[in-house]
């Protein structure tokens, strides 16, 4: 399928319902960039044109219009299982990302498979000044690297990230609420130390109180850790 047709087949998907309730939750698409797809329709979609060899064209046609043309192309290369191709794809493909509901969505297998290849890649995602790029970088290392292969070193590298920008520093957040279910003694440290900007911090405290992985009494203390004006709430 080329490009015209793909957008042709997402038209015929179409739920506009649906697309007024996406508009809602992602105010950086333009809603009449929002067509309307349910994500189980474009995931079948993308193993079908992932098997398609004209689909390389539509990967190229970038800038996509629509919103569902990128969550396309975040599930087609998500399904490559050559860590070569798939990382050359993530990199061409991460600057056009302008919405946190594709960049949360770009997962590729191959990456839970080798990490140490992706480690470098990540290291230089982190450093960027694209948004998307940033946060896609953090949702790797909450991915992969919060788990047995754990260091303080990767929690460093979120800490040191400064951003004026919401979708960043939710991540960042998320990156320690989880961080903090999984590895609660490392990483009680920087809350403790406020090694987060306010906000950040007081976001991931939280996110960890609603989530069910953390125990009473470790919500309980974190609470405790709130700073600024909403130390006491």
């Amino acid at each position: 399928m080329n490009r015209d047709e793909i957008v042709a087949e997402l038209f015929r998907l179409q739920d506009k319902e649906y697309a007024a309730f996406q508009a809602k939750l992602i105010p950086t698409a333009e809603a009449d960039r929002i067509i309307g797809v349910r994500t189980p329709e474009l995931r079948a979609l993308a193993k079908k044109l992932f098997k398609d060899e004209d689909t390389a064209s539509f990967l190229k046609f970038l800038p996509h219009r629509y919103f569902e043309e990128n969550q396309l192309h975040a599930f087609v290369i998500s399904l490559d299982k050559d860590f070569g191709k798939c990382i050359a794809e993530v990199e061409a493909f991460l600057p056009f990302i302008d919405n946190w509901a594709t960049c949360d969505q770009l997962s590729p297998k191959v990456f839970k498979k080798e990490p140490e290849k992706l480690l470098p890649y990540i290291c230089t995602w982190i450093k960027s000044d694209q948004v998307y790029t940033v946060r896609f970088a953090i949702g790797m290392l909450m991915q992969h690297f919060l788990d047995a292969r754990f260091d303080p070193k990767y929690a460093d590298m979120v800490a040191a990230v400064r951003s004026e920008e919401y979708y960043i520093n939710m991540m960042i957040a998320w990156f320690f609420a989880t961080a903090l279910a999984k590895q609660y003694a490392s990483i009680l440290p920087y809350l403790e130390g406020k090694k987060l900007d306010d906000w950040t911090h007081n976001k991931a405290i939280q996110k960890s109180v609603e989530s069910y992985r953390i125990t009473a009494e470790q919500k309980a203390y974190l609470k405790t850790l709130k700073v600024g004006r909403f130390a006491s709430r």
